[in-house]
């Protein structure tokens, strides 16, 4: 490799000697005139050819000192200088050469202004490359390459020029340790904190690494500190490494990253477990759709639990490492796509992390324009579903090194990240610190709580679903826990929501939750208790709308509407009466007849829908029946709701 480089060096220095009118007497035309500095240079560059290393350089040394400025020479000692990683003494050998004459071999100010970056001279090596661009105006390939280190230099001066805020803080003593802490994964209440840990192997195994790989769990105590991090235990963690973790919103869904694993399909495969109560299932391969024989990592889930963004050198790509997505379909995930040339470059993109607004996509990548190896960047989703161009979170956050992974809370102001550069406890430490501005998602909140038997009190498996009321979309899925009936369910902010609470035999319970002006400070806490499928059990219907003081339904209804429906023809001998209640704001007689009507639409819906007639009555009931104080724009929008009750099964 170091001689086919060599030669084609000497190829290209040995070619400029012809290029002057004296080429056709072919004799060789040199930067100097010195015979003895020449002949010592063409007897080092025969040493070259026979692979003689020493020799040559001691004769391209000898001609340096009879000819300081002796440019084929100089170019010659930079490059051998390059190859041995003296990239000080190659700087010295290029600036030498091009000092003399800057146009005798343009591709010198190309190595010098990669050189500068490397230095962090970044003025210099802006320097270097619009020199470059200046005289070699043929080669395209370089102009590129060049044009790619003039947009880093730009980049890097104005990034050291404008600092962002970053004051990281050291998650402490319960968290880190000597050891390798890194690649975070936090609950959507900031409550569990998953993380990978590497430290030394202390009993043979039959694995083949000195070092192991394991999961640690730290939960936030009442005086916000973390506890003490234990190992998560089997079948989790094994004899094996496991690491590069994602977990779902509400930390019972686990997919984490494997290699060499029997059951495996390539050399790293993506895993997933389950958590009941305080149990987590056996983890089992994702499969082919998804896993093939190269490599994958890095997974991280969406809000819905229905999208996985990870990473994978499978064929395909636009790089090394690319970030693909998979679809959770009715027959399991679908395969991967590519996310695109917006986010995949010809080097490597890893670690994303997708934010629980499911908007905002954080990853890192040595392909895009940054301060030097790998940087942290964001993109946002577009309207056309398609990403935007990534944003470099800037400097310090990021340095000449390699910033890999970070996370981002649900309020979208706190972002969890690991760094050996920072000292710390150990080699990799986690640290968090306030996300600036300019980078943070859209701010999500979340309600949690615990859903039961309203008659028994037994903890429910039921399940949750966030339903953007303006689109219809579905924004988040959960199951709350078989064991302990918990569950946390998040509510990106600045939309209408409705939360539909199902499960068999029991009637649905709703939620509506108006964020369109901003997100709340405070998570919404609430136990929610489902009322079983029984005559004289009744429901709130919380996203039923109409326009003040009219009885048309608005389209924002037909979600809750539509589940009602769902309801009665899964329960085909159900029957129920719809019940309209206003507050008290205008006349009696006024109020009594638009509760009416409103109950009527609500009947005409289910009716067009194909529930017979039969099935369902109305009544109105007016401002009779309050069950808020009247006096407050918060208890009269309360007293305004639409019922249903089961009056027959």
């Amino acid at each position: 490799m170091k001689e086919t480089r060599i030669a084609a060096i000497l190829s290209i220095v040995f070619l400029l000697c012809f290029a002057a009118p004296h080429a056709m007497a072919q004799q060789p035309m040199y930067s100097v005139t010195n015979a003895k500095a020449i002949k010592l240079y063409e007897k080092g560059r025969n040493h070259l050819y026979l692979s003689n290393m020493p020799e040559a350089v001691r004769c391209f040394e000898q001609a340096l000192k009879l000819e300081p400025e002796f440019v084929e020479v100089n170019l010659i000692m930079a490059d051998l200088s390059l190859d041995e990683g003296l990239n000080d003494q190659a700087r010295k050998y290029y600036y030498a050469a091009v000092k003399k004459k800057p146009a005798f071999h343009t591709p010198a100010w190309l190595q010098l202004g990669q050189l500068e970056l490397k230095t962090g001279d970044y003025a210099q090596a802006k320097k270097c490359f619009e020199t470059f661009l200046k005289l070699d105006k043929k080669n395209a390939d370089k102009r590129a390459t060049a044009q790619l280190g003039l947009d880093c230099a730009n980049f890097r001066i104005q990034a050291l020029a404008n600092p962002v805020p970053f004051t990281p803080q050291n998650l402490g003593g319960a968290i880190n340790s000597e050891d390798d802490e890194y690649l975070p994964a936090l609950t959507a209440d900031g409550q569990t904190l998953i993380f990978t840990r590497r430290f030394p192997r202390t009993a043979a195994t039959t694995a083949n690494s000195a070092e192991e790989e394991d999961f640690y769990i730290s939960t936030l105590g009442e005086n916000n500190a973390w506890s003490k991090a234990r190992r998560m235990g089997e079948p989790v963690n094994s004899t094996d490494n496991e690491g590069a973790q994602c977990i779902s919103q509400d930390g019972r869904v686990m997919i984490f990253t494997a290699c060499g694993r029997n059951d495996g399909f390539g050399r790293c495969d993506l895993y997933m477990c389950v958590r009941k109560g305080n149990s987590w299932s056996k983890p089992r391969n994702l499969g082919p759709s998804v896993n093939t024989s190269a490599w994958e990592s890095q997974p991280s889930l969406s809000i819905d639990g229905k999208t996985l963004y990870f990473v994978s050198d499978r064929k395909g790509g636009h790089g090394g490492m690319d970030i693909w997505v998979s679809r959770m379909t009715a027959t399991g995930w679908s395969k991967p796509v590519n996310l695109g040339p917006n986010i995949n470059t010809s080097g490597n993109e890893m670690s994303p992390f997708i934010h629980y607004d499911d908007q905002t996509l954080y990853f890192s990548s040595n392909g895009h324009i940054g301060m030097g190896g790998q940087d942290l960047f964001f993109s946002r989703r577009q309207a056309d579903s398609t990403w935007g161009k990534p944003v470099n979170l800037g400097y310090p956050i990021n340095t000449g090194g390699d910033e890999v992974n970070l996370i981002v809370n649900a309020s979208g102001d706190l972002a969890l990240f690991s760094s050996d550069k920072l000292g710390g406890f150990g080699r990799q430490d986690l640290y968090a610190f306030a996300l600036p501005a300019v980078a943070r998602p859209q701010a999500v909140t979340y309600m949690k709580g615990v859903v039961t038997d309203a008659k028994t009190s037994k903890p429910l498996a039921a399940n949750f679903k966030v339903t953007d009321l303006a689109s219809g979309r579905t924004v988040a899925e959960a199951q709350a826990d078989p064991v302990s009936g918990s569950f946390i369910i998040s509510l990106p902010g600045k939309h209408n929501y409705a939360l539909i609470v199902t499960m068999d035999g029991y009637l649905f319970h709703s939620e509506n939750f108006e964020l369109t002006h901003g997100t709340p400070e405070k998570p919404f806490l609430l136990n929610v208790a489902l009322e079983p499928v029984e005559v004289g059990r009744s429901i709130t219907l919380r996203n039923v709308f109409f326009e003040s003081g009219r009885y048309e339904l608005l389209d924002q209804s037909l979600v809750e509407l539509n589940k009602v429906v769902e309801l009665l023809t899964n329960n085909p001998s159900l029957k129920i009466l719809l019940a309209g209640h206003t507050d008290n704001v205008g006349k009696p007689e006024d109020n009594q007849k638009l509760s009416e009507n409103r109950a009527k639409a609500v009947y005409d819906y289910l009716v067009k829908q194909g529930i017979k007639a039969d099935r369902v009555a109305y009544k109105g009931f007016g401002e009779t029946k309050p069950i808020a104080d009247n006096s407050t724009e918060e208890g009269r929008a309360q007293n305004r709701r639409t019922v249903f009750t089961i009056v027959n099964k």
